[in-house]
């Protein structure tokens, strides 16, 4: 009661002296229950599940894969819990609490109503789109580099029932690979340097895919290498100890070596029926194409020609000795772990 009171006429005196309210702290949302998760299945009684994963490490891919499944539908980057000011951003602030939780609020059943508010935000978002197909589970694709185990935590607010699929690439291809994107698609957070480097490889490759000039200046190819392993580990742990069995992992080579395997794994995982006899022929179909490829030749070609996209091992080429000597100083440890060597 105090506490509401306090708020009211800090409130109120931001008005009377600026005109408008005050800037505002935010909040800590409190999870939401098991009696709201049961009672928003209700309405919204779809499964959903949440693709994470380091910025070009597969996730897009993944994406066109698994909605190939007649009861699956998966859509891009909503970013409900993997980029600020995420799904909360909605509620977390301190002026929202007190129209939540106020006694005079008869709607809120004597507790803060943002968990469910949120839940029925994006239930209503993903279920809008998939309902119309017959789907049986949807779920959102969004890379949680930005946000790391804290995109884990955030989800689990609101979905202690969902399902977390991550997948992992190599650090080093994933590292070229998010190079070349800022070189095509992010030129506006290039520095001079950078530009040097990007115009040098235009002019000519070759001393960069020999490993004797790098794409990468020292600053980059540490960061990198500590954005990778931050992600890696972070989401990793997070998803194991928070979602337990809804949680999942698998690397991007082992899908494109495997596909059939992996994919038949995460379907399973999604609790859909993996004998329906097209899936295998319409999998394969799928991965001879590569849209993302095709759109950067269009829009970059004399860029990306000399490169194979989405090809494993192309660090091999471009990594100098001293992206190495970063790479496995900085990261050797968590690339170990996940199978990663250096042959």
């Amino acid at each position: 009661m105090f506490k509401r009171l306090t708020n009211r006429i800090r409130l109120a005196g931001g008005v009377l002296l600026h005109g408008r309210l005050p800037a505002q702290g935010l909040r800590t949302v409190p999870e939401i229950s098991p009696a709201e998760v049961a009672e928003a299945r209700e309405f919204f009684p779809l499964d959903k599940f949440f693709i994470y994963g380091h910025a070009r490490s597969g996730t897009t891919l993944l994406t066109r894969l698994i909605r190939l499944h007649p009861e699956v539908h998966c859509n891009y980057q909503g970013h409900f819990f993997t980029r600020q000011p995420t799904l909360e951003g909605l509620v977390n602030r301190p002026e929202i609490e007190d129209w939540f939780t106020r006694r005079s609020n008869r709607w809120n059943r004597g507790r803060d109503l943002s968990p469910v508010v949120l839940r029925v935000i994006s239930d209503y978002i993903m279920e809008r789109e998939a309902r119309p197909m017959g789907i049986k589970v949807v779920g959102d694709k969004s890379p949680n580099n930005l946000l790391n185990g804290e995109a884990v935590r955030l989800a689990h607010k609101v979905y202690p029932d969902g399902k977390i699929i991550f997948i992992v690439r190599d650090g080093r291809d994933a590292a070229v690979s998010h190079r070349f994107q800022a070189f095509i698609d992010a030129t506006q957070h290039l520095s001079k340097e950078d530009w040097r480097i990007r115009a040098a490889f235009e002019h000519d490759p070759e001393p960069f895919l020999r490993g004797e000039r790098s794409i990468f200046t020292e600053k980059g190819i540490s960061a990198a290498a500590n954005d990778w392993v931050t992600n890696v580990y972070e989401t990793d742990e997070a998803g194991r100890s928070i979602f337990g069995e809804h949680y999942i992992s698998l690397r991007y080579e082992d899908l494109l070596a495997h596909p059939w395997e992996q994919m038949s794994r995460l379907w399973a995982f999604l609790g859909v029926d993996t004998n329906l006899p097209d899936l295998p022929e319409i999998l394969n179909a799928e991965l001879t194409s590569n849209p993302d490829r095709d759109w950067q030749k269009q829009k970059a070609g004399d860029l990306v020609s000399p490169l194979e996209k989405g090809k494993s091992g192309s660090w091999r080429e471009l990594f100098t000795e001293r992206d190495k000597a970063v790479f496995q100083h900085v990261a050797g440890e968590v690339m170990a772990h996940w199978g990663y060597g250096w042959k």
